[in-house]
């Protein structure tokens, strides 16, 4: 694996949510501790295609579609299907949602679909992820009981109608900003914050370093024995799947106040944890990024991370508020999982500065 480059001037987002569809990366909402960021009016849409190496924002047009246009909020969850991008939850200074919304990637259109059956809480901080033409919808932190949830929904994408799944076997614990992720009908849950007293959110925050999935078939939660470099608990990291093997990025360690930087690779076929080797420039250790995998590139962009490496401690002894001792970020990085030999040579070029203008114009891929 190689960071083959990054790019700067993007939306400096946190806790906001993407998905990618075809060669275009589509971020929703987020907050930002910047003066001019604006948390009311409409969440904002911004695109970045791969082809280009661009950013664009999407601007709504004054017609009566801004109405069912979702409100800028954080914590909330998108998922692809087809060409379609599914938003769910979430916050704003209004408090926590439930409402679903429907983004269409090809018309730029927001709808509302009418939904049936049993609807998830007003919740921000679950995870999402798509098995057939399923949305699962897991835990997060929910309003109605002031607590964390470990409830496991589940939305038929083409009837619109919500399930509650019941518990099965050895479910994770009540959790916050964990991932969800997909493998052959497989979800599998990494992650988050839970507490010592269970659903009940006190200053005892608990991190666990188990992975757990539940079988979309048998409708049990299972707890697989694992080996291999375990990675630390942690909450807000991103992760994505590639050829039948899930991969964990950065995140937050509460308890030992902790930003990673690293990446870590499950294989569910041997229940083995190893940590993968990248070279080049590694974004900087953060939490509440996303992360985006389109033609075995890897696209991980935004979050937060601390301006001091004790920031913590300082904080406290200045009786500052934590948040206000982090950066937020505006950089998007690549790493490319299996670079060509022209890629490879170009990465040397630019490491050993050797003058490219000396390359020919055209360089054909090998």
């Amino acid at each position: 694996m190689y960071a083959i480059f990054s790019v700067d001037g993007g939306p400096k987002r946190v806790n906001h949510a993407a998905a990618a569809v075809g060669h275009r990366i589509y971020s929703f909402g987020g907050h930002c501790s910047d003066k001019d960021y604006n948390g009311s009016g409409p969440i904002d849409v911004h695109i970045f295609d791969t082809l280009s190496v661009r950013w664009l924002q999407i601007e709504y047009k004054a017609d009566s579609t801004v109405t069912k246009t979702p409100l800028q909020r954080y914590g909330h969850t998108v998922v692809a299907y087809g060409d379609c991008i599914y938003l769910f939850g979430g916050r704003n200074d209004n408090g926590a949602c439930n409402v679903l919304y429907k983004f269409d990637t090809v018309t730029h259109v927001w709808s509302q679909p009418l939904v049936y059956g049993l609807i998830p809480n007003a919740r921000d901080g679950h995870s999402s992820c798509v098995v057939g033409n399923s949305m699962y919808v897991f835990g997060g932190y929910e309003d109605v009981f002031d607590s964390l949830s470990q409830d496991l929904f589940c939305l038929n994408l083409e009837t619109f109608v919500w399930m509650y799944v019941p518990n099965r076997g050895i479910p994770p614990t009540c959790r916050d900003f964990h991932t969800a992720s997909n493998i052959n009908g497989r979800m599998y849950v990494f992650g988050g914050r839970s507490d010592m007293d269970g659903p009940v959110q006190t200053s005892e925050e608990s991190y666990d370093s188990n992975i757990v999935y539940f079988d979309t078939c048998t409708l049990q939660w299972v707890v697989p024995e694992v080996t291999g470099e375990i990675p630390e608990g942690r909450r807000s990291h991103s992760a994505f799947v590639l050829n039948d093997k899930l991969y964990i990025f950065g995140g937050y360690n509460g308890d030992i106040k902790q930003h990673y930087n690293d990446l870590y690779c499950f294989n569910p076929a041997k229940n083995s944890w190893s940590r993968s080797n990248i070279k080049g420039q590694l974004p900087c250790p953060r939490r509440r990024h996303c992360c985006c995998l389109i033609d075995n590139r890897i696209y991980i962009f935004g979050g937060t991370s601390p301006r001091l490496k004790n920031w913590e401690k300082f904080a406290s002894l200045t009786h500052i508020q934590s948040d206000v001792m982090l950066v937020d970020h505006s950089d998007l990085y690549v790493i490319d999982i299996s670079p060509n030999l022209k890629t490879l040579c170009l990465l040397a070029v630019i490491e050993n500065d050797m003058d490219t203008n000396l390359l020919p114009k055209k360089i054909p891929n090998i």
